[in-house]
C-alpha cells in the first residue's frame, strides 16, 4: 500500500519518524467514542441533505451512479456567511527547526479536547489517481458541518471496490504515514482572529480551526499530498493539464500555471471549436515524475467558480454541489441557482469527472511545454523563455492580481500586483526545491517555457481570444516567434496593439518596474523566515541582466534614471 497507516507493535515509539507530537495529537482525536466513520459518499449525502441550512435544489445530479449516488440524488447548496475564500494569512507550517511547537501542540490539544461534547465525523479518502502516487488521507470534522465533509469525498477520491483494489496495489510510498486532518470550524481563538490552519508537512498532518469554507480543506489536504510528492520524486503542480492528440500518432501535452481567475481552467477546458482532440488531466492539481515527465492527477473532480456560468448554461448539468452562491424559484416552480457571483464574490461548484468528454488520470507522455499564466501590465501577450534559469526565475516570480477566491488580511490592497512563485501558495517545502526541478525540466529534459499575459498590457485588455489563438498556434507550431530586442533568450508574437516599445520611456519604466519588483522579492527571500526559501544567486543575476540589455537597446542611459 502507497502510506502506512498500521503499524507493526515494535514500530510504534519516538524512534519512528513518522511520529510527532502534533502528529499524534490529531490521530489520537480519530478514536474517540464522539466518532462515527462515514463509509459511503451515498452515507455523507444523506448527512449533507439534512444538516441545518443545506437547500436541496431541484437540479438532478446527472450520472449519479457513476459518482456512487442514488439515482434520484440532486445538487446542494450550502453557503457560509462572510467569509468565502481562502486566507493564507491564517497558515502556519511547523518547521523541523521551530521552537514554538509545544506552543501550538497546547493550543491543539485544547482545540481537540472543546470538541468532546460533540458528534465527530471520520471520512477517508484517496489523492492520487494512479498506483504509481496514491496517498490515503482522513478528515475528522463535527456535527453541523456534514456539507464540508460530502464536498471533500466528492474533491477526492472515496474507496468504492475500484479504488480499495487499486490501493491494494498500489506503490508503497516509503517512510510516509496517511494524511490526518483535524478541522473544527467553530473555534474559535482571540489570539487568531482570521482562524488557523497548522502544517506540520513532513508528518502529514493539518489541524484547520475556525475555517467554515470548503477550500481550505480541499488546499488543506493538497498541501500535504504534494509535500509527499516533492520528497517522492515529483515536481508538484497548482494548475491545468491537457493533451493534444494530434495526426500521426503525435502528441503535445501543455501545462497552464496560474492562481485562482488567471484563466488556467479556461484554458484547460477549452475546446478549440473542436479542432483538436484532447484529453484532460486535471485543472487545478497535478504532479509530474523528475524522472520520466509523466503525469498524475490528484483529483476525480473539479473545483470551478460559477461566476462565468450563469444558470442557464450547459455546463451546469454537471454540478454535483455548490457553495456560496444564491437560489430562486423558475417558471416552474423548481429551486434553482443564482450563478455569477451575485450574491457574493468567489461562489464555487464541484463538478463531476464527467464534465470532461476526455478525460485521464495519467498522461504517459512527457510534457512538452510549460505556461506560466501572469496578470503584469508590463508583459505582452505571449513570451517564449529559451533560457532555463530565467524561465525558472519567472515562475519563481510568477505575477499576478488577487482574487475573490482569496480571504486578504486588513489593510492588504487587491489591486496590487502581488508575486506566487509558481502559482502553488500551498508549498511547504523550500522554494529552491521547485525551482531546481523546472530549471531541470527546462535545461535537460527539453520541456519549453512560455508566459501568458492573461490581464492587461498597460492599459489595453489582452483578450480571452488572443490568448487562446496564441496557444492554437503553439500547439500546431505555427506561432511566429522572433526575437524581443536586445533579450537573450526571449522571443515574442508580435500582435497588432500589443507590440511592446523599448524605446518607449513610458513602456521601458513600466518594464524594468516590473523587473526590479521580482529582484527586490527574490533579495527578500535571503531573510525572510531564516532564509529557508532563498534561491540561487543566478535567479537575480539573469534578472539584472535583462535590465543591462534594456539599456543597450534605449543606448542613452539617462533617460532610464527614474525607472533605475
Amino acid at each position: 500500500m502507497a502510506t502506512v497507516g498500521a503499524f507493526n507493535s515494535l514500530k510504534i515509539g519516538s524512534t519512528n519518524p513518522i511520529f510527532s507530537q502534533i502528529r499524534t495529537t490529531i490521530e489520537t482525536a480519530f478514536y474517540r467514542n464522539n466518532v462515527a466513520y462515514i463509509n459511503t459518499v451515498k452515507e455523507a449525502y444523506n448527512l449533507a441533505v439534512n444538516s441545518p441550512g443545506t437547500i436541496i435544489t431541484d437540479m438532478s445530479i446527472f450520472k449519479p451512479e457513476k459518482i456512487g449516488l442514488d439515482k434520484d440524488a440532486k445538487v446542494l447548496l450550502f453557503n457560509d456567511g462572510e467569509v468565502t475564500g481562502r486566507c493564507a494569512a491564517a497558515r502556519k507550517i511547523i518547521r523541523q527547526t521551530d521552537t514554538n511547537k509545544d506552543e501550538y501542540a497546547a493550543l491543539l490539544r485544547e482545540a481537540v479536547y472543546n470538541t468532546r461534547y460533540k458528534k465527530m465525523y471520520h471520512a477517508t479518502a484517496v489523492v492520487g489517481l494512479d498506483r504509481d502516487f496514491m496517498v490515503r488521507a482522513h478528515l475528522l470534522i463535527p456535527k453541523g458541518h456534514e456539507n464540508i465533509l460530502y464536498n471533500w469525498l466528492l474533491n477526492f477520491q472515496y474507496f468504492n471496490e475500484e479504488y480499495i483494489e487499486m490501493y491494494k496495489h498500489s506503490k508503497l510510498i516509503q517512510g510516509e504515514g496517511d494524511i490526518y486532518i483535524f478541522s473544527d470550524p467553530d473555534w474559535r481563538d482571540e489570539r487568531h482572529p482570521l482562524g488557523l490552519t497548522l502544517f506540520e508537512p513532513q508528518k502529514n498532518c493539518a489541524a484547520i480551526l475556525g475555517m467554515r469554507y470548503f477550500g481550505e480543506h480541499k488546499k488543506g489536504t493538497l498541501t500535504l499530498a504534494w509535500s509527499i510528492a516533492n520528497r517522492n520524486g515529483y515536481i508538484c503542480c497548482h494548475g491545468g493539464l491537457k493533451r493534444y492528440n494530434l495526426d500521426n500518432g503525435k502528441k503535445f501535452i501543455v501545462g497552464v500555471f496560474g492562481l485562482s481567475g488567471s484563466g488556467k481552467s479556461t484554458l484547460t477546458h477549452e475546446r478549440h471549436n473542436d479542432k483538436f482532440d484532447i484529453s484532460i488531466l486535471h485543472d487545478d492539481a497535478f504532479i509530474i515524475s523528475t524522472e520520466n515527465k509523466t503525469s498524475i492527477a490528484l483529483e476525480p473532480s473539479y473545483f470551478d467558480k460559477t461566476q462565468d456560468y450563469p444558470s442557464s448554461c450547459k455546463d451546469n448539468k454537471y454540478l454535483l454541489t455548490v457553495q456560496n452562491c444564491g437560489a430562486t424559484m423558475d417558471e416552474n416552480g423548481k429551486i434553482v441557482l443564482v450563478t455569477e457571483d451575485i450574491r457574493n464574490g468567489n461562489g464555487r461548484a464541484i463538478k463531476s469527472k464527467l464534465w470532461t468528454k476526455n478525460r485521464l488520470n495519467k498522461f504517459d507522455e512527457p510534457i512538452n511545454a510549460i505556461i506560466w499564466l501572469m496578470k503584469d501590465p508590463s508583459l505582452p501577450p505571449v513570451l517564449k523563455i529559451n533560457n532555463p534559469i530565467l524561465a525558472a526565475t519567472m515562475g519563481a516570480t510568477l505575477a499576478t492580481k488577487r482574487t475573490s477566491a482569496e480571504r486578504l488580511a486588513k489593510g492588504v490592497n487587491k489591486d496590487s500586483l502581488v508575486i506566487e512563485p509558481y502559482a502553488n501558495p500551498f508549498r511547504t517545502y523550500p522554494l529552491a526545491e521547485d525551482y531546481e526541478k523546472f530549471k531541470d525540466l527546462f535545461k535537460n529534459k527539453k520541456v519549453n517555457c512560455y508566459i501568458f499575459n492573461t490581464g492587461f498590457f498597460m492599459d489595453k485588455k489582452i483578450s480571452k481570444e488572443i490568448t487562446i489563438g496564441l496557444l492554437d498556434s503553439i500547439v500546431e507550431g505555427k506561432a511566429d516567434f522572433e526575437k524581443w530586442g536586445n533579450f537573450s533568450g526571449i522571443e515574442i508574437v508580435k500582435i497588432k496593439g500589443f507590440i511592446p516599445n523599448l524605446l518607449d520611456e513610458n513602456y521601458v519604466s513600466e518594464l524594468i518596474k516590473g523587473i526590479k519588483y521580482r529582484i527586490n522579492f527574490i533579495s527578500d527571500l535571503n531573510y525572510k523566515d531564516n532564509g529557508v526559501d532563498k534561491l540561487p544567486e543566478e535567479a537575480i543575476d539573469c534578472l539584472n541582466n535583462l535590465i543591462k540589455e534594456i539599456i543597450e537597446v534605449n543606448k542613452v542611459e539617462y533617460k532610464l534614471k527614474v525607472a533605475l
